[in-house]
């Protein structure tokens, strides 16, 4: 098939409502749960938008899992398929502790060498962009409509890869931006798209 009229599928990341966690802690990679009343309502709220028997791939951690186990209950015609590649990029050691409680000497290590440093000792920023850009990569290739059920640094992730970068070597290149709990993107699986946050 001529790449110029390759099928053009959609993609949906939707983040996890909140999680019942206090304000400043870091929890990439630990198990908590999402607010139950949030959870709902961001599940009601995207229901109506999904096409009918879209792929639906979901975050292995709890607070994914919910929403996946609130929509389908909504959706009878979806079916969660977990995909670890949706996780949220492991902090390791770090994993539950305040923010502005761990030293400022990790802090700047990870920043010295953003890209390959493995803040916490167990995933790096380049690992992360890697396991998301296997599932970006086969997505586009597909050209069918997926909903990725996950979390802010996954999304950021996306942020690059629709635009065609697929490494970043300072701190101040990783996107600032993430959408709201509970909220979604959605972006052509093409490169050159930005996507956009809402509800929409």
């Amino acid at each position: 098939m001529n790449p110029a009229h390759a099928p053009v599928g959609r993609l949906w990341l939707v983040r996890h409502a909140a999680p019942q966690v206090a304000p400043g802690v870091c929890y990439g990679a630990l198990e908590v749960l999402a607010d139950p009343l949030a959870n709902e309502q961001a599940a009601r709220a995207l229901a109506p938008v999904l096409p009918q028997g879209v792929r639906l791939c979901v975050s292995p951690l709890q607070r994914t899992r919910q929403l996946a186990q609130a929509l389908c209950t909504l959706r009878p015609d979806l079916r969660a398929e977990v995909q670890p590649h949706l996780a949220e990029m492991h902090f390791g050691h770090h994993e539950g502790q305040r923010w502005d409680s761990i030293d400022a000497a990790a802090l700047q290590a990870w920043t010295d060498d953003f890209w390959h440093h493995r803040f916490g000792g167990v995933e790096s920023v380049a690992e992360l962009m890697t396991r998301v850009a296997v599932l970006w990569d086969a997505a586009v290739r597909s050209g069918a409509d997926q909903v990725w059920l996950t979390h802010a640094g996954v999304m950021r992730a996306v942020q690059l890869l629709a635009q065609g970068v697929r490494r970043v070597d300072a701190a101040a290149q990783w996107p600032q931006n993430a959408c709201a709990y509970g909220q979604w993107q959605r972006v052509d699986l093409v490169q050159g798209n930005a996507p956009q946050c809402g509800k929409r």
